[in-house]
Protein backbone atom coordinates (compact mmCIF):
# COMPACT_ATOMS: atom_id res chain seq x y z
CA UNK A 1 0.00 0.00 0.00
CA UNK A 2 1.14 3.34 -0.84
CA UNK A 3 1.76 6.19 1.52
CA UNK A 4 -1.16 8.20 -0.72
CA UNK A 5 -3.49 5.39 0.37
CA UNK A 6 -2.77 5.72 3.93
CA UNK A 7 -3.06 9.17 4.19
CA UNK A 8 -5.87 9.19 1.85
CA UNK A 9 -7.92 6.26 4.13
CA UNK A 10 -6.75 7.39 7.61
CA UNK A 11 -9.43 8.28 9.96
CA UNK A 12 -12.10 8.13 7.34
CA UNK A 13 -15.51 6.83 6.95
CA UNK A 14 -15.97 4.43 4.42
CA UNK A 15 -19.64 3.22 2.43
CA UNK A 16 -20.00 0.67 0.46
CA UNK A 17 -23.06 0.46 -1.02
CA UNK A 18 -23.74 -3.52 -2.45
CA UNK A 19 -21.24 -5.42 0.10
CA UNK A 20 -22.79 -8.25 -0.43
CA UNK A 21 -21.68 -8.64 -3.57
CA UNK A 22 -18.26 -9.90 -5.34
CA UNK A 23 -16.78 -6.81 -5.32
CA UNK A 24 -18.28 -5.13 -2.22
CA UNK A 25 -17.31 -7.79 0.07
CA UNK A 26 -13.96 -8.23 -1.55
CA UNK A 27 -13.49 -4.56 -1.08
CA UNK A 28 -14.73 -4.81 2.52
CA UNK A 29 -12.33 -7.35 3.64
CA UNK A 30 -9.47 -5.42 2.08
CA UNK A 31 -10.42 -2.37 3.56
CA UNK A 32 -10.82 -4.30 7.32
CA UNK A 33 -7.10 -6.20 6.54
CA UNK A 34 -5.71 -2.70 5.56
CA UNK A 35 -4.01 -2.83 9.56
CA UNK A 36 -1.65 0.30 9.48
CA UNK A 37 -3.86 2.94 8.25
CA UNK A 38 -5.83 3.52 11.41
CA UNK A 39 -9.31 4.89 12.24
CA UNK A 40 -10.76 3.40 9.46
CA UNK A 41 -14.82 3.39 10.30
CA UNK A 42 -17.03 1.42 7.48
CA UNK A 43 -20.48 0.85 6.58
CA UNK A 44 -22.06 -1.79 4.16
CA UNK A 45 -25.09 -1.44 2.68
CA UNK A 46 -26.59 -3.98 1.07
CA UNK A 47 -30.74 -5.07 -0.23
CA UNK A 48 -29.39 -9.14 0.72
CA UNK A 49 -30.79 -10.08 4.04
CA UNK A 50 -29.15 -13.09 3.95
CA UNK A 51 -26.09 -11.54 2.75
CA UNK A 52 -25.73 -9.25 5.65
CA UNK A 53 -26.27 -11.11 8.00
CA UNK A 54 -23.19 -13.68 6.88
CA UNK A 55 -21.14 -10.73 6.38
CA UNK A 56 -21.99 -9.54 10.33
CA UNK A 57 -21.31 -13.17 11.62
CA UNK A 58 -17.94 -13.34 9.13
CA UNK A 59 -16.69 -9.49 10.91
CA UNK A 60 -18.71 -9.92 14.29
CA UNK A 61 -15.41 -9.05 16.33
CA UNK A 62 -14.47 -5.48 13.86
CA UNK A 63 -16.58 -3.24 15.90
CA UNK A 64 -15.53 -0.71 13.14
CA UNK A 65 -17.60 -2.42 10.81
CA UNK A 66 -21.56 -1.79 10.83
CA UNK A 67 -23.71 -3.39 8.06
CA UNK A 68 -27.13 -2.77 7.18
CA UNK A 69 -29.80 -3.90 4.78
CA UNK A 70 -30.68 -0.99 2.38
CA UNK A 71 -31.91 -0.44 -1.02
CA UNK A 72 -30.18 1.91 -3.38
CA UNK A 73 -33.34 2.89 -4.55
CA UNK A 74 -34.70 4.02 -1.27
CA UNK A 75 -33.61 7.69 -1.67
CA UNK A 76 -34.21 9.10 1.92
CA UNK A 77 -32.76 5.68 3.38
CA UNK A 78 -29.71 6.06 1.56
CA UNK A 79 -29.24 9.43 2.11
CA UNK A 80 -29.20 9.07 6.28
CA UNK A 81 -27.03 6.10 5.36
CA UNK A 82 -24.63 8.86 3.94
CA UNK A 83 -24.51 10.89 7.37
CA UNK A 84 -21.03 11.48 8.58
CA UNK A 85 -19.50 9.31 5.29
CA UNK A 86 -16.17 10.62 4.19
CA UNK A 87 -15.67 8.44 0.76
CA UNK A 88 -18.49 6.36 -0.45
CA UNK A 89 -17.37 3.52 -2.96
CA UNK A 90 -21.16 2.69 -5.37
CA UNK A 91 -20.78 -0.90 -5.95
CA UNK A 92 -24.43 -1.94 -5.94
CA UNK A 93 -25.89 -2.85 -9.40
CA UNK A 94 -27.98 -5.09 -11.75
CA UNK A 95 -24.81 -6.72 -13.38
CA UNK A 96 -26.63 -9.99 -15.53
CA UNK A 97 -27.01 -8.62 -18.82
CA UNK A 98 -29.72 -11.18 -19.62
CA UNK A 99 -31.59 -10.47 -16.35
CA UNK A 100 -31.72 -6.98 -16.82
CA UNK A 101 -32.78 -7.66 -20.30
CA UNK A 102 -36.12 -9.36 -19.56
CA UNK A 103 -36.66 -6.30 -16.76
CA UNK A 104 -35.55 -3.54 -18.15
CA UNK A 105 -37.67 -1.01 -15.53
CA UNK A 106 -35.84 -2.90 -12.66
CA UNK A 107 -32.01 -1.71 -14.25
CA UNK A 108 -33.34 2.03 -14.93
CA UNK A 109 -34.31 1.90 -11.14
CA UNK A 110 -31.13 0.33 -9.34
CA UNK A 111 -28.20 1.44 -12.26
CA UNK A 112 -29.56 4.50 -12.89
CA UNK A 113 -32.13 6.48 -10.39
CA UNK A 114 -30.07 4.54 -7.66
CA UNK A 115 -26.70 6.06 -9.06
CA UNK A 116 -28.54 9.32 -8.77
CA UNK A 117 -29.86 8.92 -5.02
CA UNK A 118 -26.25 7.95 -4.28
CA UNK A 119 -25.03 11.86 -6.24
CA UNK A 120 -28.01 13.57 -3.92
CA UNK A 121 -26.88 11.68 -0.56
CA UNK A 122 -23.07 12.40 -1.08
CA UNK A 123 -23.77 16.16 -1.99
CA UNK A 124 -26.02 16.88 0.89
CA UNK A 125 -23.93 15.34 3.67
CA UNK A 126 -20.28 16.73 1.93
CA UNK A 127 -19.21 13.07 1.06
CA UNK A 128 -15.46 13.62 0.09
CA UNK A 129 -15.37 11.42 -2.74
CA UNK A 130 -17.61 9.07 -3.95
CA UNK A 131 -16.40 6.58 -6.67
CA UNK A 132 -18.41 4.23 -8.95
CA UNK A 133 -17.66 1.12 -9.97
CA UNK A 134 -18.42 0.53 -13.89
CA UNK A 135 -18.34 -1.89 -16.32
CA UNK A 136 -16.51 -3.03 -19.95
CA UNK A 137 -20.65 -2.95 -21.02
CA UNK A 138 -20.87 0.63 -20.73
CA UNK A 139 -18.44 0.83 -23.84
CA UNK A 140 -20.42 0.76 -27.22
CA UNK A 141 -23.61 -0.63 -24.81
CA UNK A 142 -25.72 -3.17 -26.70
CA UNK A 143 -27.64 -4.58 -24.14
CA UNK A 144 -29.60 -2.74 -21.42
CA UNK A 145 -27.26 -3.59 -18.71
CA UNK A 146 -24.05 -1.74 -20.51
CA UNK A 147 -26.77 1.21 -21.27
CA UNK A 148 -27.38 2.10 -17.81
CA UNK A 149 -24.13 1.58 -16.97
CA UNK A 150 -22.99 3.93 -19.23
CA UNK A 151 -25.91 6.15 -17.79
CA UNK A 152 -24.06 5.66 -14.45
CA UNK A 153 -20.88 6.87 -15.33
CA UNK A 154 -22.20 10.04 -17.25
CA UNK A 155 -24.23 11.15 -14.22
CA UNK A 156 -21.16 10.61 -11.88
CA UNK A 157 -19.31 12.84 -14.35
CA UNK A 158 -21.80 15.50 -14.40
CA UNK A 159 -22.13 15.23 -10.77
CA UNK A 160 -18.91 17.41 -10.48
CA UNK A 161 -20.57 20.32 -12.40
CA UNK A 162 -23.87 20.65 -11.08
CA UNK A 163 -22.57 19.89 -7.50
CA UNK A 164 -21.02 21.32 -3.99
CA UNK A 165 -17.27 21.89 -5.40
CA UNK A 166 -16.33 20.10 -2.61
CA UNK A 167 -17.46 16.16 -3.64
CA UNK A 168 -15.05 14.61 -6.18
CA UNK A 169 -16.92 11.87 -8.21
CA UNK A 170 -15.27 9.32 -10.30
CA UNK A 171 -15.79 5.82 -12.27
CA UNK A 172 -13.44 3.16 -12.31
CA UNK A 173 -14.32 0.71 -15.55
CA UNK A 174 -12.94 -2.80 -15.55
CA UNK A 175 -13.52 -6.07 -17.15
CA UNK A 176 -14.44 -9.81 -15.75
CA UNK A 177 -13.44 -10.57 -12.66
CA UNK A 178 -12.35 -14.21 -12.39
CA UNK A 179 -14.23 -16.23 -10.11
CA UNK A 180 -16.47 -13.24 -9.24
CA UNK A 181 -20.62 -14.49 -8.92
CA UNK A 182 -21.32 -15.48 -12.79
CA UNK A 183 -18.11 -16.20 -13.81
CA UNK A 184 -17.32 -17.84 -16.78
CA UNK A 185 -14.93 -20.24 -14.56
CA UNK A 186 -17.29 -20.96 -12.36
CA UNK A 187 -19.69 -22.40 -15.18
CA UNK A 188 -16.93 -24.25 -16.52
CA UNK A 189 -15.65 -25.83 -13.73
CA UNK A 190 -19.57 -27.38 -12.89
CA UNK A 191 -19.83 -28.67 -16.64
CA UNK A 192 -16.14 -30.22 -16.01
CA UNK A 193 -17.28 -32.15 -13.07
CA UNK A 194 -20.12 -32.77 -14.81
CA UNK A 195 -17.97 -34.61 -17.31
CA UNK A 196 -19.21 -32.13 -19.97
CA UNK A 197 -19.55 -30.56 -22.45
CA UNK A 198 -17.66 -27.86 -21.87
CA UNK A 199 -19.98 -24.73 -23.74
CA UNK A 200 -18.49 -21.52 -25.99
CA UNK A 201 -20.32 -19.30 -27.60
CA UNK A 202 -17.07 -18.87 -29.85
CA UNK A 203 -13.60 -19.99 -30.47
CA UNK A 204 -12.65 -16.89 -31.34
CA UNK A 205 -14.03 -14.73 -28.08
CA UNK A 206 -11.40 -12.91 -25.97
CA UNK A 207 -12.03 -10.95 -22.72
CA UNK A 208 -10.33 -8.46 -20.29
CA UNK A 209 -9.77 -10.95 -17.18
CA UNK A 210 -8.32 -9.59 -13.91
CA UNK A 211 -7.81 -11.21 -10.41
CA UNK A 212 -10.00 -9.59 -7.61
CA UNK A 213 -7.72 -8.87 -5.95
CA UNK A 214 -5.96 -7.05 -8.20
CA UNK A 215 -9.10 -5.13 -8.83
CA UNK A 216 -9.87 -4.19 -5.49
CA UNK A 217 -6.23 -2.21 -4.96
CA UNK A 218 -7.26 -0.72 -8.19
CA UNK A 219 -10.45 0.54 -7.02
CA UNK A 220 -9.02 2.01 -3.96
CA UNK A 221 -6.33 3.86 -5.95
CA UNK A 222 -8.76 5.22 -8.61
CA UNK A 223 -10.35 7.08 -5.26
CA UNK A 224 -6.72 8.43 -4.25
CA UNK A 225 -6.07 10.07 -7.59
CA UNK A 226 -9.69 10.98 -8.57
CA UNK A 227 -10.00 14.92 -9.75
CA UNK A 228 -13.44 14.75 -10.44
CA UNK A 229 -15.37 13.44 -13.60
CA UNK A 230 -12.48 11.36 -14.98
CA UNK A 231 -13.34 7.13 -16.05
CA UNK A 232 -10.35 5.53 -14.56
CA UNK A 233 -10.09 2.38 -16.52
CA UNK A 234 -7.92 -0.41 -15.56
CA UNK A 235 -5.42 -1.83 -17.45
CA UNK A 236 -5.88 -5.69 -17.43
CA UNK A 237 -4.35 -9.63 -19.65
CA UNK A 238 -6.28 -10.47 -22.41
CA UNK A 239 -7.55 -14.34 -22.70
CA UNK A 240 -9.03 -16.49 -25.42
CA UNK A 241 -11.77 -18.10 -23.70
CA UNK A 242 -11.58 -21.17 -25.58
CA UNK A 243 -7.81 -21.24 -23.85
CA UNK A 244 -9.38 -20.61 -20.74
CA UNK A 245 -11.68 -23.65 -21.09
CA UNK A 246 -9.34 -26.02 -22.38
CA UNK A 247 -6.48 -25.38 -19.45
CA UNK A 248 -9.52 -25.92 -17.08
CA UNK A 249 -10.55 -29.13 -18.72
CA UNK A 250 -6.58 -29.93 -18.56
CA UNK A 251 -5.87 -29.26 -14.95
CA UNK A 252 -9.48 -29.69 -13.41
CA UNK A 253 -10.54 -32.86 -14.88
CA UNK A 254 -8.18 -35.35 -13.11
CA UNK A 255 -9.35 -33.49 -9.75
CA UNK A 256 -12.94 -34.62 -10.78
CA UNK A 257 -11.86 -38.26 -11.42
CA UNK A 258 -12.91 -37.32 -15.37
CA UNK A 259 -10.25 -37.97 -18.58
CA UNK A 260 -9.33 -34.44 -19.85
CA UNK A 261 -9.30 -35.86 -23.21
CA UNK A 262 -13.35 -37.35 -22.88
CA UNK A 263 -14.53 -33.66 -22.43
CA UNK A 264 -15.92 -32.18 -25.18
CA UNK A 265 -15.88 -28.38 -26.27
CA UNK A 266 -19.29 -27.33 -28.26
CA UNK A 267 -19.47 -24.47 -29.90
CA UNK A 268 -23.02 -22.76 -29.38
CA UNK A 269 -22.46 -19.89 -31.09
CA UNK A 270 -22.92 -16.10 -29.62
CA UNK A 271 -25.88 -15.20 -27.74
CA UNK A 272 -28.01 -11.81 -28.54
CA UNK A 273 -25.83 -8.96 -27.52
CA UNK A 274 -22.56 -10.96 -27.10
CA UNK A 275 -19.51 -9.28 -28.36
CA UNK A 276 -16.79 -11.41 -29.98
CA UNK A 277 -14.28 -9.18 -28.10
CA UNK A 278 -14.43 -6.47 -24.86
CA UNK A 279 -13.30 -3.04 -25.21
CA UNK A 280 -12.35 -0.80 -22.72
CA UNK A 281 -11.79 2.37 -24.03
CA UNK A 282 -12.94 3.54 -27.50
CA UNK A 283 -11.35 5.54 -30.31
CA UNK A 284 -13.57 8.81 -29.53
CA UNK A 285 -12.11 8.13 -25.91
CA UNK A 286 -8.73 7.93 -26.50
CA UNK A 287 -8.74 11.82 -28.00
CA UNK A 288 -8.60 13.00 -24.19
CA UNK A 289 -7.40 10.14 -22.42
CA UNK A 290 -4.11 9.90 -20.42
CA UNK A 291 -1.86 7.16 -19.67
CA UNK A 292 -0.69 6.51 -16.05
CA UNK A 293 1.41 2.98 -15.02
CA UNK A 294 -2.04 1.35 -14.10
CA UNK A 295 -4.79 3.00 -15.53
CA UNK A 296 -5.86 5.09 -18.42
CA UNK A 297 -7.73 8.11 -17.56
CA UNK A 298 -10.48 9.42 -19.75
CA UNK A 299 -11.06 12.94 -18.95
CA UNK A 300 -14.90 14.66 -19.62
CA UNK A 301 -15.61 15.41 -23.12
CA UNK A 302 -17.10 18.45 -22.58
CA UNK A 303 -14.76 20.19 -20.90
CA UNK A 304 -15.22 23.73 -20.56
CA UNK A 305 -17.45 22.62 -17.99
CA UNK A 306 -14.87 20.94 -16.19
CA UNK A 307 -12.39 24.18 -16.19
CA UNK A 308 -11.68 24.42 -12.58
CA UNK A 309 -10.53 21.12 -12.28
CA UNK A 310 -6.74 20.45 -12.87
CA UNK A 311 -5.96 17.16 -14.53
CA UNK A 312 -2.12 16.50 -13.50
CA UNK A 313 -1.09 12.79 -12.10
CA UNK A 314 1.56 11.09 -10.73
CA UNK A 315 3.46 9.01 -13.19
CA UNK A 316 1.51 10.39 -16.17
CA UNK A 317 2.39 9.59 -19.42
CA UNK A 318 3.46 12.40 -21.91
CA UNK A 319 2.77 10.39 -24.76
CA UNK A 320 -0.30 10.82 -26.33
CA UNK A 321 -3.20 7.41 -26.24
CA UNK A 322 -3.71 6.94 -29.93
CA UNK A 323 -5.42 3.33 -29.96
CA UNK A 324 -8.95 2.21 -28.84
CA UNK A 325 -8.38 -0.40 -25.60
CA UNK A 326 -10.15 -3.42 -26.79
CA UNK A 327 -9.04 -7.19 -26.02
CA UNK A 328 -9.29 -7.91 -29.66
CA UNK A 329 -6.08 -5.19 -30.16
CA UNK A 330 -4.16 -7.24 -26.93
CA UNK A 331 -1.70 -10.02 -27.09
CA UNK A 332 -3.54 -12.65 -25.20
CA UNK A 333 -2.04 -14.83 -22.33
CA UNK A 334 -0.39 -18.03 -23.80
CA UNK A 335 -1.79 -21.15 -22.61
CA UNK A 336 0.93 -21.40 -19.42
CA UNK A 337 0.98 -18.12 -18.59
CA UNK A 338 -2.96 -18.29 -18.03
CA UNK A 339 -2.22 -21.41 -16.11
CA UNK A 340 0.16 -19.81 -13.59
CA UNK A 341 -2.74 -17.12 -13.45
CA UNK A 342 -5.39 -19.42 -12.42
CA UNK A 343 -2.81 -21.39 -9.73
CA UNK A 344 -1.42 -17.99 -8.58
CA UNK A 345 -5.36 -16.68 -7.84
CA UNK A 346 -6.50 -20.01 -6.43
CA UNK A 347 -9.11 -20.39 -8.51
CA UNK A 348 -8.27 -23.81 -9.44
CA UNK A 349 -8.36 -24.86 -5.77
Amino acid sequence: MTEDWKTCLKGKCILITGVCGTVGSRLLRHLIRMEKVEGITIRGLDISENGIFDLEQEYEEFTQVRLMVGDVRDRLGLERSMNGVDIVFHCAALKHVYQCEKAPMEALKTNIIGVEAVISGALRYGVERVIFTSSDKAVNPTSVMGTSKLMGERLITAANTAGNGRTVFASTRFGNVLGSSGSVINIFRKQIEHGGPVTLTSSEMSRFIMDIDEAISLVIGSAVLARGGEVFITKMEVARISDLAEVMIKELAPRFHRNPEEIEIVVTGPRPGEKMYEELMTEEETRRALELPDYFVVLPAFRPLYDRIVYEYPRASSQPVTKAYASREERPLSQEALCELLIRTKLLA
